[in-house]
């Protein structure tokens, strides 16, 4: 029987334990795990906003994880493109993105060439955009000071 090969991508901006529960629960699911890690440009062209980590070194800690078999850098959102580049078994993704039209076409298209779309509780408690949000508000108070 031969390994499945995993796969899940992120920013990974301020790496916390919702990112490593993904990560976690990914790894324990496949034998190998591949991990894409969003550029800083993709990121600026959908969310409008800089990576407070650079990307460099969100690859970095992120191929520092235990769970980790290999990272890779991630310039589009396209997940059928990933699937072409490296034929993964298995896609791990956050349950905040089912049914999002965003990913329903790529799901559609990954299940059609026999990938499995696995959904893993989102972690509710912490997330970067809010680490982002209080970032900037302990800097706007004491600006303001």
């Amino acid at each position: 029987m031969t390994k499945k090969i995993g796969y899940t991508s992120g920013v990974f901006d301020m790496f916390h334990v919702g990112h490593l529960n993904i990560l976690k629960n990914a790894k324990a699911g496949c034998g190998e795990l591949i991990v894409g890690v969003s550029s800083d440009e993709l990121v600026e062209s959908y969310k409008g906003k800089t990576p407070i980590i650079p990307h460099e070194d969100r690859m970095a800690i992120v191929g520092a994880i235990e769970f980790v078999d290999k990272v890779v850098p991630v310039h589009d959102r396209d997940k059928f493109g990933a699937w072409e580049k490296h034929q993964f078994d298995l896609m791990f993704v956050g349950d905040d993105w089912r049914g999002k039209p965003v990913f329903l076409d790529a799901e559609a298209r990954l299940r059609s060439v026999g990938v499995d779309v696995v959904y893993f509780p989102y972690t509710k408690k912490v997330s970067s955009t809010r680490l982002t949000e209080i970032l900037e508000l302990i800097n706007e108070n004491e600006y303001n000071s």
